[in-house]
């Protein structure tokens, strides 16, 4: 027998959350195998077999609290019997139901019972419920019998449920003549088509963490932003013209995110106090340069760092990007992968965005804000022409960083993108 362990955490993190169980008792698992995912206030874990057999018993239940290397449940070898679950052993429903009796004092039959008291305690009697589904089919009355399962192993996921509840389901059927006073208090029953209707469902800890950190920021920094335009004709043409070339030497493309990191490094190298910190009373100048990337996944905005970007090259960073993206998508990203960072650039353009004031990502001072590029006629050399435009900006903690460095800085990226040879030639 072995204990399957909750991962050791960092010290930041002081507790999860047990996201999905992949196997069930009496399932055979591999070694390496994933067993379950935990959801902490920043990233998700997989937890995996250590060896071959198979999971015996599960000490905790999805949506349950769990603490670093707390057990949560056995793996043992193959042929052993699977032990029942601890929700499995307190659930009434395991025994008979003979003992449950109706308003007269008769025994109450399955087949005889009010509708509206077997769908009560349906959620309750089905084992196979995580916390966080049987507290939306009570909340919602539905019936889990008549909800559509897509889990690993035939299960009924929160997804499910929340479908169901948005009427992707089947909800509690009609109450019988034996239970009037119900129908009136069934929120689902009583809803008509067309209705407006309403759910509550419980932030993720990842959800949670991003709104403690954004509304710190707000109480703590002095956020300023400014903003400035560019016009991205040198930059796409610079793609258009070396685009094939580029993919065919280092297999990525040629994106605007690497030219935008690479401007925003050589403004960082020219206003240290840009790419710096604030600690208490101190300011803490970094003689290196870590840019966070901001990234949308299904769990949260996530912010992974790209290192020492001053040596990185375009490829590079393009390369690294896209392996971030990827692993976001798949929950894959490490605490490692989002820890530190100096500075941080979002590119709400890609969602279609024509402005916005980004919140700084703390302890960083600033961040810059990409957005939609939009065709608009513009003045250059005393003459209306069209041409690619796109509005930059700067939020930036106005503590430490006054507004001329600020200007000066998202200039510096301006001047830079419209003229994408300043970066290579460094001047």
């Amino acid at each position: 027998m072995a204990d399957i362990k909750v991962p050791v955490f960092s010290e930041s993190v002081s507790e999860g959350t047990l996201l999905e169980w992949h196997k069930k008792p009496g399932d055979a698992v591999k070694r390496g195998e994933v067993l379950a995912q935990i959801e902490t206030d920043k990233v998700v874990l997989e937890v995996t077999a250590l060896q071959d057999g198979v999971l015996v018993s599960v000490a905790k239940n999805e949506g349950d609290t769990v603490l670093s290397e707390e057990t949560l449940g056995v793996v043992g070898e193959a042929g052993s019997a699977p032990a029942p679950t601890a929700s499995a052993a307190a659930d009434p429903a395991a025994g008979p139901v003979a003992n449950e009796t109706s308003a007269g004092g008769t025994a109450a039959q399955p087949d005889s019972a009010p509708a509206g008291s077997l769908l009560g305690n349906e959620a309750t009697r089905r084992d196979d419920l995580s916390p966080a589904v049987r507290k939306i089919v009570a909340e919602q009355g539905l019936n889990p019998a008549q909800i559509p399962a897509t889990g690993p192993r035939g299960n009924i996921t929160k997804a499910d449920a929340v479908a169901a509840a948005q009427g992707g389901g089947t909800q509690q059927g009609p109450q019988t003549a034996a239970a009037p006073a119900q129908a009136s208090v069934t929120p689902a029953a009583s809803i008509p088509a067309g209705a407006r209707p309403e759910q509550r469902v419980p932030m993720t800890r990842i959800r949670q963490r991003i709104s403690e950190r954004l509304k710190d920021v707000q109480n703590t920094a002095a956020l300023l932003t400014t903003f400035n335009e560019v016009n991205m004709k040198p930059a796409m043409d610079l793609r258009k013209k070396y685009q094939d070339q580029f993919v065919a030497k280092h297999g990525t493309k040629l994106g605007f995110m690497s030219l935008f990191v690479r401007a925003a490094t050589e403004a960082l190298k020219a206003f240290p106090v840009v790419n710096a910190s604030v600690e208490g009373k101190d300011i803490i100048y970094h003689g290196y340069y870590d840019i966070g990337i901001a990234v949308a996944s299904e769990r949260g905005l996530v912010v992974p760092i790209l290192r020492d970007t001053d040596t990185m090259s375009l490829a590079g960073i393009e390369k690294q990007i896209a392996e971030f993206a990827t692993k976001a998508k798949g929950g894959k990203l490490t605490l490692d992968d989002m820890s530190g960072g100096t500075f941080s650039i979002t590119n709400g353009g890609t969602f279609g965005s024509m402005m916005s004031t980004p919140i700084i990502n703390a302890p960083q001072s600033a961040i810059l804000g990409m957005h939609n590029i939009i065709e608009r006629p513009i003045a250059q050399n005393g003459q209306v022409v069209i041409a690619p435009m796109m509005y930059l900006a700067l939020s930036y903690d106005h503590r430490i960083i006054d507004g001329k460095e600020a200007v000066q800085f998202l200039v510096m990226i301006k001047n830079l993108l419209e003229d994408p040879a300043r970066m290579l030639l460094e001047l």
